[in-house]
């Protein structure tokens, strides 16, 4: 059975309003899909469905055999999918080893939680130098460092980020594109919403693009002719 993260005929919004109208994609164990589309598309409401942050009105998500759909957040975390907000969603006034601790927080085995924060901070070795450092005093790109680390605590199957580049210098865009590539590399599947399609596309292993609530493609990146396919694509076409 494959492990892969599916979504069917997705219905959902918030309050009474309708945003998603019946999309469904997939992603893939170690490699990075992305969505595409512009503001207000529906993209970062599909993955807060899938992360349970908001109701499945019609529709079924699966990870395999394994059904998501109307479970708690903390329920999906332990089946193995983590969402990174927009931003990151560091905690401002905890340390950074505090944030780490609050990404195993599904988690009852203390002891297994404290042993990943300890392996993490070793493996990220800026963290290590800040680890009792307030989250909020951190860079943009530290606390999204911060944020990625904290994704990896409960060591998911599956790794949701909401926009990781937005409100982060040309820069920091490309390193953290670079560390999202290596989420794949540890064979994390990846499903990235991101409006910095430059930065994104050449990192991506399958793409989405979503208007007006509707699935408008789903492929490869080489099955983009060109921008102005692209730009169809945005307008629904």
């Amino acid at each position: 059975m494959s492990e892969s993260l599916e979504v069917e005929d997705l219905v959902t919004g918030y309050g009474k309003q309708e945003i998603v109208h019946g999309v469904s994609l997939a992603a893939r164990p170690g490699r990075i899909t992305c969505i595409f589309g512009p503001n207000g598309s529906g993209k970062s409401t599909v993955i807060k469905a899938i992360a349970g942050a908001l109701p499945v009105w019609s529709g079924e998500i699966r990870l395999a055999d394994r059904t998501l759909s109307g479970r708690r957040v903390h329920e999906i975390v332990r089946e193995g999918v983590v969402l990174m907000p927009q931003g990151g969603g560091v905690f401002p006034r905890l340390s950074v080893e505090e944030n780490l601790r609050m990404g195993g927080y599904s988690i009852a085995d203390r002891h297994w939680v404290d042993s990943r924060v300890e392996a993490l901070i070793g493996e990220f070795e800026n963290l290590g130098r800040r680890r009792h450092v307030a989250a909020g005093s951190l860079s943009g790109g530290e606390q999204m460092m911060v944020a990625i680390a904290r994704a990896l605590v409960p060591e998911p199957r599956f790794v949701l980020l909401d926009e990781p580049s937005a409100g982060l210098s040309p820069a920091m865009v490309h390193d953290t594109i670079e560390r999202v590539r290596t989420l794949r590399d540890r064979g994390v599947g990846v499903l990235m919403v991101e409006q910095n399609i430059r930065e994104a596309l050449p990192v991506a292993d399958h793409i989405y693009v979503l208007a007006g609530g509707r699935r408008q493609f789903g492929g490869s990146p080489e099955q983009i002719r060109d921008d102005a396919q692209l730009m169809s694509l945005y307008m629904g076409g």
